[in-house]
C-alpha cells in the first residue's frame, strides 16, 4: 500500500497484506493496524503507529519530519533516521534494533521491550527516557536510556 505524495491517510483496525509506504510529504496515522510487510517512510511529514498496531516485519523512517510509535509490537527492527523533527518510541515491543541516528528534532525513547540492541548515534539533541528492556546492548547516545 501506497500513500500518495501530500496525502494524509488513516487507517484504523486495517490489515495489510505486504507494506506500506509513505514517501514525499504525506502523513500516515495507523491506529490498530495489522501490517504483515513493514511500514517504511521516507521524506513523510509524520508517520504515526499506535494503539496495539502490529508490524510483522520492520518500520523505518527516515529523511523526514515526525513520528511516533507507541503500544505496538514490531517483529522486526525500528529505525529513525535523519529525520528533522520530533520522534517518540513509547512502549513497544521489538523484535529486532531499536536504532536512532542523526535525527535533529528531539527524540524520546521510553518504556519499550528491545529483543536487540538500542542504538543511538550523531542526534542532536541526544534522545532522552528511559525504562527499556534491552537483550542486547545499549550503545553511544543511548546507553542510559
Amino acid at each position: 500500500m501506497k500513500v500518495p505524495q501530500g496525502a494524509s491517510c488513516t487507517l484504523e483496525g486495517t490489515k495489510v497484506e505486504g507494506t506500506i509506504k509513505i514517501n514525499k510529504g504525506p502523513r500516515l496515522e495507523a491506529i490498530g493496524v495489522r501490517v504483515i510487510g513493514n511500514v517504511q517512510g521516507e521524506g513523510a511529514r509524520n508517520v504515526i503507529v499506535r494503539k496495539k498496531s502490529r508490524v510483522g516485519g520492520s518500520v523505518q523512517v527516515v529523511q523526514g519530519k515526525r513520528a511516533r510509535v507507541a503500544n505496538s509490537r514490531i517483529n522486526g527492527a525500528f529505525l529513525y533516521d535523519d529525520q528533522s523533527g520530533r520522534l517518540s518510541a513509547l512502549k513497544n515491543t521489538v523484535g529486532g534494533n531499536v536504532q536512532a541516528f542523526q535525527n535533529t528534532g528531539g527524540t524520546r525513547i521510553a518504556k519499550n521491550v528491545i529483543d536487540g540492541n538500542l542504538q543511538c548515534k550523531e542526534n542532536r539533541p541526544a534522545p532522552t527516557g528511559g525504562d527499556n528492556r534491552v537483550q542486547g546492548n545499549k550503545e553511544d547516545q543511548c546507553k542510559r536510556l
